[in-house]
């Protein structure tokens, strides 16, 4: 695990105590700049420069009537993201953050030639409300290919992590994972996903509730029994990335809800990674700012999405890079020759 760095963290609080504006102006921008200040080890920290991972599995429990779309949409999607179609495509292009696909688990079948990761470890999950998701080698086969996607990221210079996702029926197998690591019930977690309407989701509630009991009866205890028991091979995924992520010392960027619950998965197995590990936006869908809150962070934005992709983390971008420009470049008093505060 990489170390922090509270000296250059004190060293930047002071230098912003010392820019020509009053202190505390510029409100969590002043503050990023030091959380990432601490990390970097150094006062002015580097730029980050991102770089996004989206992974894509199959859920068996969205035979269960889960969600909106069918599970075809996945690998229709994975296509749509190679054509540089999606929204994170374009955002991607926006920010110039490499971005790769990696197809951890798509139940149908994808051309060999495809410009994406094949990295498939099976074809979905099992329906995780009567039967595990995937076994304990599986779910540690899939953190694997997150580790591996942060690294190949990192050597291509990337100091700032995304980590996007593409799963039918994920928002389900999420709500599972934050109700077994927060302790929040089905009602409190479970929202409307893709769309689905209110009847669909009292039985989506239901699902939950069903998965839960039933892996709690077959042991799951621990953040990879509980990823085996209910997550998704493309979470177990994300989990991975985000635990590399600490390991090789780079922050890293949760989008939404998705992303929240793998967060809460890494963490129950390395604690200290979560020190790595930033929101980026509050999710429309109902369970986020809870799980949110169980990792004791606050998003820097809300503009009412719930796509998923990666997409409210790339948004979230040039905030972080103007926060460091902020602090960066901004003169002290001494430098502009102006006066202080009395």
């Amino acid at each position: 695990m990489a170390v922090l760095h509270p000296d250059a963290g004190l060293a930047a609080r002071q230098r912003q105590s010392q820019l020509t504006k009053p202190a505390g102006s510029l409100g969590r921008l002043e503050a990023l700049a030091c959380w990432l200040a601490e990390r970097s080890g150094q006062v002015c920290p580097p730029l980050p420069q991102p770089g996004i991972a989206v992974f894509a599995g199959d859920h068996g429990v969205a035979a269960d009537g889960v969600s909106a779309f069918p599970s075809a949409v996945t690998a229709e999607m994975v296509k749509n993201f190679t054509r540089g179609g999606a929204a994170i495509n374009v955002l991607a292009r926006a920010i110039a953050a490499p971005l790769e696909v990696v197809d951890v688990g798509v139940a149908s079948p994808l051309p060999a030639e495809l410009p994406i990761v094949h990295a498939r470890v099976r074809a979905g999950t099992g329906n995780l409300r009567t039967e595990a998701a995937m076994s304990l080698d599986e779910c540690r086969q899939a953190l694997a290919i997150g580790r591996a996607s942060a690294r190949r990221l990192h050597a291509q210079g990337v100091t700032l992590l995304i980590a996007g996702d593409m799963g039918i029926g994920n928002t389900t197998a999420s709500a599972c994972l934050v109700c077994a690591f927060t302790g929040a019930t089905p009602e409190d977690i479970v929202g409307l996903g893709t769309g689905i309407d209110d009847a669909r989701r009292a039985h989506k509630v239901a699902v939950v509730g069903e998965a839960l009991a039933r892996a709690q009866a077959a042991g799951a205890h621990d953040g990879e029994s509980w990823l085996a028991q209910v997550g998704g091979l493309e979470i177990a995924a994300m989990a991975g990335l985000l635990l590399e992520a600490a390991a090789l010392g780079i922050p890293a960027l949760l989008d939404g809800f998705i992303a929240t619950a793998a967060a809460l998965a890494a963490r129950a197995i390395k604690p200290a990674a979560a020190d790595w590990w930033l929101a980026s936006h509050r999710s429309q869908e109902q369970g986020h700012l809870r799980a949110l809150a169980a990792l004791g962070l606050t998003p820097l934005i809300d503009l009412e999405l719930r796509l998923g992709e990666g997409s409210g983390a790339a948004l979230a971008v040039p905030l972080i890079q103007m926060a460091v420009r902020l602090h960066n470049e901004m003169a002290t008093f001494a430098e502009a020759g102006v006066s202080g505060a009395a």
